[in-house]
C-alpha cells in the first residue's frame, strides 16, 4: 500500500472510531436526560426538573462513553501500532542458482530493515505520521536503514541484541562530517534542522550522556557521513 493510501485509510478509520465515541456520548446523554426528567418528582417546578434531567444526562453521557471506551481504546491502540496493508507482493520464484538466491535474500533483507526501522520509530515519534512511514525508509543488506530528512541529513537506525533483548538505536548523520548524534526524540531532530537552516553549527541536545559525549556516539567514527553520496 502506498503511503498516501495508507494515510487515507488510517484517517478514515480514526474518524469512524472518534465518531463512534461521540455517538455513544450523545446517546448516553439523551437517554440520561429523558430518564432524569421522567424520574424527577412532578411536584418540582419545570426548571428544577430540567436541571435534574441535565445532571442525569451528564452522568449518562460519561457512563456510556466510559463503557464504549472499553471497546474503542484497544481499537485506537491497534490503529497506532498496526499499519494498514491491502496487498503484499508475492514471493519471488525459487532461485535457480546461488547468485540469484543471494540477490533475493539481499532484497528481502533491505525490505525487512526498512520495516523494522519504521516499526521501531514509535520510540522517538509517537505521532505516528512521520518516521513510521515505511516507504520513506531505505533498508540495507546489513540490516540497518536510513531516513532522508533534508539535504545532507539522514536519520540512521540499527538494532543489536543487548542485555535485555533487542535494542534500537537512532542516530542523526550528516554529509559534512559532523559527529553522529544519538536521537531519542523528535525535538532533537527539529532542533538540529532549525540550527542548520539558520546556518548555525548546532547539534541536538541529548537526554543523557557524558560530558565528553561518549554515550552519545552510538555509531563508530567510520560511519560518519556514510550517506554523504
Amino acid at each position: 500500500m502506498t503511503a498516501t493510501l495508507r494515510q487515507t485509510a488510517n484517517t478514515v478509520a480514526n474518524s469512524m472510531i472518534e465518531g463512534a465515541s461521540m455517538a455513544s456520548a450523545l446517546i448516553g446523554g439523551a437517554a440520561g436526560a429523558y430518564l432524569g426528567y421522567q424520574l424527577a418528582p412532578t411536584a418540582w417546578s419545570d426548571g428544577a426538573r430540567i436541571a435534574f434531567a441535565g445532571a442525569v444526562a451528564v452522568v449518562g453521557a460519561v457512563a456510556i462513553d466510559g463503557f464504549a471506551e472499553l471497546v474503542l481504546a484497544p481499537m485506537r491502540r491497534l490503529m497506532r501500532r498496526t499499519p494498514f496493508s491491502v496487498t503484499r507482493t508475492s514471493a519471488p520464484a525459487p532461485a535457480d542458482n546461488l547468485d540469484d538466491a543471494l540477490a533475493q535474500v539481499a532484497t528481502a533483507t533491505e525490505a525487512d530493515a526498512a520495516h523494522r526501522a519504521a516499526s521501531a520509530a514509535f520510540r522517538i515519534d509517537q505521532g505516528d505520521n512521520f518516521l513510521r512511514d515505511e516507504d520513506r525508509w531505505r533498508g540495507y543488506e546489513d540490516g540497518e536503514a536510513s531516513f532522508y530528512l533534508a539535504p545532507g541529513v539522514w536519520l540512521h537506525h540499527r538494532a543489536e541484541m543487548g542485555k535485555y533483548g533487542r535494542e534500537h538505536h537512532f542516530t542523526l548523520l550528516t554529509g559534512d562530517g559532523e559527529q553522529p548524534v544519538a536521537i531519542t526524540g523528535m525535538e532533537q531532530i527539529r532542533h538540529h534542522l532549525a540550527a542548520r537552516a539558520a546556518g548555525l553549527p548546532a547539534v541536538p541536545a541529548t537526554d543523557h550522556g557524558d560530558v565528553d559525549g561518549d554515550k552519545d556516539d552510538v555509531l563508530d567514527d567510520d560511519l560518519t557521513g556514510i550517506h554523504a553520496v
